[in-house]
């Protein structure tokens, strides 16, 4: 096993269950036999994010060791409960992240049958874990004196039903025993089928030491499977794409608009560049053209239209296809089929015109990342001996020859075979985070040598880490206590999401475990350079705190964040600080107009919230209204989709109101009454809707920038009337405003210019801290560092955060 002589000591933590299993072991640095010293395994039921840090910190104390001298982590991966899993990596992440320790990954399934090992079982085990749902994970292992053997190739997710059908049927039945905590919801139906034999309840859940076994004999059995250690690299175990995924699959061109015959794309995004999305059957026939356009004259033989389509339409096995489309064309596909744990690349093409571009990279990324969640290990496929381009492509991912097959595409021209690890090499593009270029580096971290000026410059500067993952970006950026904002990484998942018509929780959770530790890379490498350090990046200890955005946001989301940063905290035993993200949209300002001061009247309007605040003091606020149904950003999203325009919604809507009329159609201004500061929204959005459908039915063509101005008109109407009214009746003589609508240049042009004739100062955001972004949580944990006001690490995400 790698690592074996350096490791000493290792912590192990799993909350993929109801069960936080932790333990504190001495590894033996020859025979690497394991001497448990401490364990602090209880069931903790939904409190897990709570209780990890400080059970951890109490097992190291019974252990007698310190954090500092903490080799490495050990974590469970799942599969289990969607947002326990996230908890744990999280948190294992940002402790090794802190500590600049090794962080390994291991099957929580493998930890329970390792637990039951343990306890003195042996022969035919089976683990039935709980997925929710009416399913269960199921594995089955051998077990005898010398330790555990899966008897399975990958985890996978079955309805309770089939697991039960499939172990009753087996000729062994008889020996099977059970253990795992879907038993506690299913065990019933075990035992009607005639499976009786259950392990002690106690053990039917994953135990510390079960992680630590399970992890050793792996690393031992695959060449240390976690892969170097680096936390980066340590990712949940995923038994299928998420619902919103696999549905999309079945409804992607099915229902599609008389304008999206061929791309997929309505008219109205015609000049978007660059789209990737899910083929469709409608995709069919134009990837057909295509294919026989890139392959005119080649051995290889086109597909057809109704080959494409068989890959689409209930195939056998699990297929990924995906498409490129610039300005309304085709321009790209690629897809492949996964056998076992190897996704096939089946078929890659480009048009020839947009090659050069990175196009083929995306594609294969998609590809690839749809094979990684489905459990691919490997990529394969099969290229054409004299297409250097091709090759040269594929041996830049990552690909290696691993075979030939002579005269394959006729005679004299073999098919080279190439095979490559997952993930692929693909460079990281922060504008659609594909988690599939991890970059393999030594790890740990060369601890950074620094001259007694450079540490008395960190030491005066205090740096403030701060972290935002409340809804669909991951971000990172550091600031020093004067104010001085030295980093500032996003990395946002709109690509990803886009085809969905909206932000998809499960996806923006799993998006936030795969991107934190790059985004943080970035951000400190980024103020290493700025303030000019010889030994580059920012270690973690070198923080005076770390801040991070509590909430309110997707809890999915929000924990991520949370987790990892009070791991890292811990680990790099720097104070945490909590950031309420509102308040961040509101400190945003600050870096436009440094002199800000209250009192002022601030309007939040984001995609998931819509406020008119009087900020009487810094940490006064005094909501005077709130939404009662849909947000402004919410309210742009749903009249895009209703337009077939895409996601997000404002940016789309913003340019085509640049030529439209904001009086052709009149829409209406709820709660448009004096003294009541209260949004509504949704009639604002059934109004369009029914307009759409009304016309659409008389069969008149709508004039979408006509709607798209007219729609923006009664929005910003209404806000602009309730700032001003809430100005006179405060006599604040100062405005501002925050969120990703406050990116919108109808809106900020009509505050300036409306509200400065009534002599009130009118404060806009710059324009990229109008979005989700770390450096406003940064302003607001500078602030609340200034004042001593840290959190403890037992907070958790609070979604429903409000001022």
């Amino acid at each position: 096993m790698k690592h074996a002589i350096e490791t000493k000591f290792v912590a192990a933590i799993d909350t993929s269950t109801d069960m936080l299993a932790c333990t504190v072991a001495r590894i033996d640095g020859v025979d690497g036999a394991i001497d448990v010293l401490a364990s602090g395994d209880h069931l903790c039921r939904r409190h897990a994010n709570v209780e990890l840090i400080d059970t951890l910190d109490a097992t190291l104390v019974r252990a007698g060791i310190a954090r500092e001298q903490l080799d490495a982590y050990v974590v469970g991966r799942g599969p289990g409960s969607f947002t326990g899993v996230r908890i744990g990596i999280s948190t294992a992440k940002g402790l090794a992240y802190g500590a600049n320790a090794h962080l390994y990954g291991t099957s929580t399934l493998d930890a329970s049958a390792w637990t039951a090992w343990l306890a003195g079982v042996r022969g035919l085990l089976g683990v039935a874990a709980d997925a929710m749902r009416g399913e269960v994970y199921p594995a089955l292992y051998r077990l005898d004196d010398a330790g555990v053997c899966r008897l399975f190739d990958r985890e996978r997710v079955v309805k309770a039903a089939v697991a039960v059908e499939e172990w009753a049927g087996r000729a062994d039945a008889a020996e099977l025993q059970l253990t795992g905590d879907g038993l506690v919801r299913y065990g019933d139906r075990f035992e009607e089928a005639g499976l009786t034999s259950c392990i002690d309840r106690s053990l039917w859940w994953p135990s510390g030491e079960g992680l630590l076994r399970a992890w050793r004999v792996g690393a031992a059995n695959a060449g240390d499977v976690a892969g170097y250690g680096d936390p980066a690299l340590v990712l949940p175990i995923y038994t299928r794409l998420s619902d919103a995924e696999e549905n999309e699959r079945k409804r992607l061109g099915l229902q599609q608009s008389a304008r999206s015959e061929i791309s997929g794309v309505a008219e109205e995004l015609a000049g978007r560049h660059l789209q990737f999305r899910p083929m469709g059957p409608a995709d069919a026939e134009a990837v057909e053209r295509l294919e026989r356009a890139c392959f005119e004259g080649a051995a290889h033989t086109p597909w057809s239209a109704e080959q494409f389509l068989s890959e689409l339409v209930e195939p056998a096995v699990p297929r990924s296809w995906w498409v490129a489309h610039d300005d309304g064309e085709l321009v790209g596909f690629a897809g492949g089929m996964v056998v076992e744990r190897d996704i096939e690349i089946l078929d890659v093409a480009v048009a020839p015109e947009h090659r050069r571009a990175g196009i083929a990279r995306k594609l294969l990324s998609h590809v690839s990342y749809d094979a990684q969640m489905l459990g691919c290990e490997t990529a394969s496929l099969e290229v054409e001996d004299g297409n250097t381009a091709a090759r040269a492509l594929y041996e830049a991912l990552g690909f290696a020859q691993a075979g030939r097959r002579p005269n394959y595409y006729g005679r004299g021209a073999d098919a080279v075979i190439m095979k490559a690890e997952l993930p692929l090499v693909l460079p990281v593009d922060a504008a659609s985070p594909e988690p599939t270029a991890a970059v393999v580096r030594a790890w740990p971290l060369v601890e950074p040598e620094r001259t007694d000026e450079e540490t008395a410059e960190l030491a005066r500067r205090r740096l403030v880490l701060a972290i935002e993952s409340s809804c669909d970006e991951t971000a990172a950026a550091i600031i020093d206590v004067e104010g001085n904002m030295l980093a500032n990484q996003v990395s946002t998942q709109i690509d990803f999401h886009a085809r969905f018509g909206g932000v998809v929780p499960e996806i923006a959770s799993r998006k936030h475990v795969e991107a934190i530790v790059g985004v943080i890379d970035a951000a400190l490498e980024e103020a290493g350079h700025a303030l000019g350090l010889s030994g580059g990046t920012v270690a973690p200890a070198e923080l005076a705190a770390i801040g991070v955005t509590q909430g309110p946001g997707l809890v999915g989301a929000l924990v991520v964040g949370v987790a990892f940063a009070k791991g890292m905290a811990y680990a790099a035993n720097v104070p945490i600080i909590a950031v309420n993200h509102l308040e961040g949209h509101l400190f945003a300002n600050l870096l436009a107009q440094p002199d800000l001061k209250p009192p002022f009247i601030f309007t939040l309007v984001s995609g998931g919230h819509t406020m008119l605040v009087h900020v009487r003091d810094w940490g006064d606020y005094q909501v005077l209204g709130e939404t009662l149904d849909d947000a402004v950003g919410e309210a742009f999203d749903k009249v895009a989709k209703a337009l077939g325009l895409g996601y997000p919604g404002g940016p789309i809507i913003s340019r085509l109101a640049e030529t439209g009329d904001p009086k052709a159609i009149e829409f209406p201004r709820a709660l448009n009454r004096k003294g009541d500061y209260r949004f509504s929204l949704s009639g604002l959005k059934t109004a369009v809707v029914n307009y759409i459908e009304q016309e659409t039915a008389a069969g008149r063509t709508i004039h979408v920038p006509d709607l798209a101005a007219s729609f923006e008109a009664a929005v910003f109407d209404v806000q602009y009337k309730k700032a001003w009214a809430a100005l006179r009746e405060t006599g604040a003589r100062e405005y501002c405003i925050g969120g990703g609508v406050a990116a919108n240049p109808h809106l900020r042009k009509m505050m300036m210019k409306k509200l400065g004739r009534q002599g009130v100062r009118v404060t806009l955001p710059p324009q990229g801290a109008c979005t989700d972004n770390a450096a406003m949580i940064a302003e607001v944990a500078r602030r609340k560092f200034e004042r001593g006001e840290f959190a403890s690490l037992n907070i958790d995400a609070d979604p429903n955060m409000t001022l």
